[in-house]
């Protein structure tokens, strides 16, 4: 979901088409959204000990714990969450400095990405306490026991979101995933955005058109 896959082979060709010839493809600019009766939300996240990488591309967090997101009575566990610099999706064109991508699936193989997005301002407590523990760019992967990490402590308490179906945002750019941006952004400092601009690149692809697509809003 994330810049960070590698550069498709020859043989994945036809599908990373897609990233050009894709009619349902990630991020987009919410300029207008449509009131619905959509699921409420229910973030059931866990803390686990901390499993971190820098890829290169950005900062991961693998989580395999059972934490789980809720729309509604549909159940998605969340595989991990990582870092882009800018957010990528925008809200009415404003183009926010940092989002994490929380990717979750459910048992039937859908695909769900919840975004936070974050505005500058107050230091981000939770953000705060992870980022000593960041390892730079080419170390492998590696898990830190005694270290806990709550994905629930990086995201809003207000459970209000957008809803539009998208891709990955990486190539093969497969489609068919669905994407909730939560309303409500939340606060990052000047200094912890550059010190995540030392961990890793800017790395965002351009919001794509929408085609057609209706993006709806929880009431």
């Amino acid at each position: 979901m994330g810049l960070a896959l590698a550069v498709p082979s020859a043989q994945a060709a036809p599908k990373a088409d897609l990233c050009s010839s894709g009619r349902r493809q990630s991020p987009i600019d919410i300029v207008a959204a449509v009131p619905t009766a959509l699921p409420a939300l229910s973030l059931q996240y866990r803390p686990a000990p901390l499993r971190i990488v820098n890829d290169g591309h950005t900062v991961r967090v693998r989580l395999a714990n059972g934490s789980r997101l809720l729309q509604g009575n549909q159940s998605h566990t969340l595989q991990q969450f990582h870092f882009h610099m800018p957010g990528g999706d925008r809200i009415r064109g404003q183009e926010f400095p940092l989002a994490i991508h929380f990717l979750h699936k459910s048992a039937a193989g859908q695909l769900v990405a919840l975004v936070v997005l974050f505005r500058q301002g107050d230091e981000n407590t939770a953000l705060a306490a992870l980022l000593p523990h960041m390892p730079e760019r080419g170390q492998p992967e590696r898990v830190l026991a005694g270290v806990m990490v709550d994905p629930a402590q990086l995201v809003p308490p207000a459970t209000g979101y957008y809803a539009y179906e998208g891709s990955e945002t990486a190539p093969p750019c497969t489609e068919g995933v669905r994407w909730l941006v939560m309303k409500q952004a939340l606060s990052v400092s000047a200094a912890q955005l550059a010190a995540l601009a030392r961990l890793f690149p800017s790395h965002v692809r351009p919001v794509q058109p929408l085609n057609g697509r209706v993006v709806q809003q929880s009431q």
